[in-house]
């Protein structure tokens, strides 16, 4: 079956007869989703162009259905305002009170954390928010690991989110999950060079300036280490509670403990930890093997008095899932480990803290 690279690939072959450009490096396509043979995505045009361009949707339309396993496409075109541009992520807007506040509409935030990068924080928030939403729950995820935005390509979400009035930002959704990413606002391959205010300005923006609706739980991807979005966070905004992804190695146990500490400097409860990556089981003759070690996680956890919530597999559906934009709570429910997400999921929701 096609999967959401195939489909940017076989879009990348039409040219828009204006600027000889192909509609995907020109930024026209938007939104684009991939999700058991049924293609969604906009062309965002100008409206004096509308009788020009409709070939063009016609085309991809057309196009991608002639891709292998797609048995539906929704192509539709729509008008780009400059009225309303998207707010501007920088400093320089009036101040939002000090101390810790709600997000209005939301009844709970928690926030994903680990002490240092790559040890699966992304991949463990994306399925956590996908099986809180299988679960029955209303969830929304506000990737802020500002300087490696994930989120939108491991929900399979593209695109620039709307913004009405220039100042509120509608939120993109995918998954029954409500989604907003720095990485929607920026180019896919563009750094964000920012300093610490105006990383603080934009976490305070997506906070509070996105349109989240009614949710019972709100999760925050956050970047690894403890600096200027943990810190902002936890200041700013009511935090329920944090959860601490790492692997057993003890190189990332002994960064996960700072990020344990902040949190606890911070008076934010540790929900709980998740020992990523924790065992691995060789698909041809079943053999399972510590690659990273084991244990560490849960005896750090039975030392701090909090749960174990999962050991998660270092499984190659997981990585494939992530990469094409459907997690494996969503392109395979019944999987093993897809069940290891499910049970963290049903686990805060009977706490009460989902």
């Amino acid at each position: 079956m096609a999967d959401r690279e195939a489909v940017l690939a076989e879009l990348k072959k039409i040219t828009d007869p204006g600027t000889g450009q192909d509609i995907v490096s020109a930024g026209m396509v938007r939104a684009l989703t991939v999700e058991d043979g049924t293609v969604r995505f906009v062309i965002e045009i100008d409206p004096s162009r509308a009788q020009q361009l409709e070939p063009v949707r016609a085309e991809a339309e057309a196009r991608v259905k002639a891709l292998p396993g797609i048995d539906k496409v929704s192509a539709m075109m729509t008008a780009h305002s400059t009225k309303a541009p998207p707010p501007d992520l920088k400093p320089g807007r009036k101040a939002e009170p000090s101390g810790p506040q709600p997000v209005p509409g939301v009844d709970r935030i928690v926030a994903i954390a680990s002490g240092k990068g790559g040890v699966g924080k992304s991949t463990v928030s994306a399925n956590l928010a996908c099986a809180l939403a299988a679960e029955g729950r209303r969830v929304g995820l506000l990737d802020a690991d500002v300087y490696g935005p994930s989120q939108p390509r491991m929900l399979g979400v593209s695109g620039r989110p709307a913004s009405p009035d220039g100042k509120t930002i509608l939120p993109m959704r995918n998954h029954g999950v409500t989604m907003m990413s720095l990485g929607l606002m920026t180019n896919e391959d563009q750094a964000v060079v920012w300093r610490g205010p105006m990383l603080m300005g934009a976490l305070q923006q997506m906070m509070m300036q996105v349109q989240w609706g009614a949710l019972d739980v709100l999760l925050i991807d956050l970047p690894p280490g403890t600096g200027d979005v943990q810190l902002t966070l936890t200041q700013k905004f009511a935090v329920d509670g944090a959860v601490i992804v790492s692997t057993p190695q003890d190189v990332a146990l002994l960064d996960a403990r700072k990020g344990i500490d902040m949190f606890n400097q911070m008076k934010t409860p540790i929900l709980g930890l998740i020992e990523n990556m924790s065992t691995h089981i060789c698909s041809n003759c079943g053999h399972e093997e510590h690659i990273f070690g084991h244990g560490g996680v849960a005896a750090e956890a039975a030392k701090l008095g909090v749960p174990l919530l999962a050991e998660i597999p270092l499984h190659l559906d997981i990585r494939v899932a992530s990469d094409g934009g459907a997690p494996v709570v969503v392109s395979k429910p019944d999987s093993p480990q897809a069940g290891a997400f499910r049970a963290v999921a049903r686990d805060l929701i009977s706490k009460g803290l989902a």
